[in-house]
């Protein structure tokens, strides 16, 4: 029998796709997916259990179905049903603890792979120019995502203790773009004017969202000869974009806006649902965040498909152009040129 895998999450679309990828995996056998709702996509082979992983009945999941790999995907900064701040961080930080509870009293599990994100390292105006994996945070965050993320992997440190005859790997994802992308910055870059924090023009990292599939598929496997895939690595694509030049490349306006002002206006789109306004993500449109991927490359053998700017590219196409095209603006910027010329 091959391996049995277990992934929290597949509600959402990144889950639902990375279930479709496993399963063509020679050497696993079964998978199974796990959420508290049913999802809205299909899952290919893989069977369906309805649970909530904050409850302890998580481990009777393990146990019935005998998992081997545990891939936790079920830990993110947009909610998938209509809800309070406080649901999300349940299952973030609650979820986390209770299913790592689990997999310690599992007996059969042999990998966990534990999708984190580089929100860890937070956004501030004392930040170094390129964060590795081992640099402290500069600025403790006081609450939302970012500090539910350095408590998800302050459970997995420690579980990495009390079960050290399982590999366990931690992805630091930076932010997840493409055409179907479901993050706070996804949402932000679609409004079709980009409120700024006047002054400041932030270095961006991203990584699409087909090079996510891939690295969690290859961190649930066995290692490949030189490779380790146990650890913490950060997970983006070559290269930043400035805010400004992405801005540019949506065809998007942007609003330059004192810092007061944006969190008035984060408030206000909050409110009304337009986009998750959140004050980590207007530190980060602030200062911006940069993180190094050595250790991604060398020791687990990961090299991605897309740069930062090829997957910012492929997420613009997929929105269509913007108030702005930089087509016709440029177009517009030549025939200005041209009636300046002749007089």
């Amino acid at each position: 029998m091959g391996k049995v895998v277990l992934v929290t999450g597949v509600a959402r679309r990144l889950g639902g796709r990375f279930v479709r990828r496993i399963l063509r995996e020679p050497d696993v056998d079964r998978v199974v997916g796990v959420d508290a709702v049913p999802p809205g996509h299909h899952l290919g082979g893989a069977e369906f259990v309805r649970a909530d992983i904050r409850q302890p009945s998580v481990a009777g999941v393990l146990a019935e179905h005998g998992v081997d790999t545990v891939v936790h995907l079920d830990v993110s900064g947009v909610q998938l049903l209509p809800g309070t701040r406080a649901s999300v961080k349940e299952t973030n930080v609650i979820g986390t603890m209770q299913l790592l509870g689990a997999c310690q009293k599992a007996p059969s599990v042999r990998r966990v792979v534990v999708k984190s994100s580089t929100n860890v390292y937070g956004s501030s105006s004392r930040d170094p120019a390129v964060f590795t994996e081992t640099t402290p945070a500069k600025a403790l965050p006081g609450g939302g995502f970012t500090k539910d993320i350095v408590e998800v992997e302050e459970y997995v440190r420690g579980f990495a203790r009390r079960r050290p005859d399982v590999a366990v790997t931690v992805l630091r994802f930076a932010n997840i773009l493409g055409p179907g992308a479901e993050t706070p910055l996804a949402e932000y870059f679609r409004l079709p004017v980009l409120p700024t924090v006047l002054g400041y023009d932030p270095r961006l990292q991203f990584v699409h969202e087909d090079d996510v599939v891939e690295v969690l598929r290859l961190s649930a496997g066995e290692p490949r000869r030189g490779t380790l895939n146990a650890g913490t690595f950060n997970i983006a694509g070559d290269g930043v974009l400035l805010l400004s030049q992405a801005a540019r490349r949506l065809g998007r306006p942007t609003l330059p806006l004192l810092l007061p002002a944006i969190r008035w206006t984060g408030t206000a789109l909050r409110t009304v649902g337009v986009t998750d306004f959140s004050a980590e993500q207007i530190r980060l449109l602030t200062h911006g965040r940069v993180v190094e991927t050595t250790q991604m490359r060398e020791v687990l053998g990961f090299e991605p498909r897309y740069t930062t700017a090829g997957a910012f590219a492929d997420f613009a196409r997929a929105g269509g152009p913007g108030l702005l095209p930089p087509e016709r603006l440029a177009h517009a910027v030549d025939r200005i040129e041209e009636v300046v010329r002749h007089g």
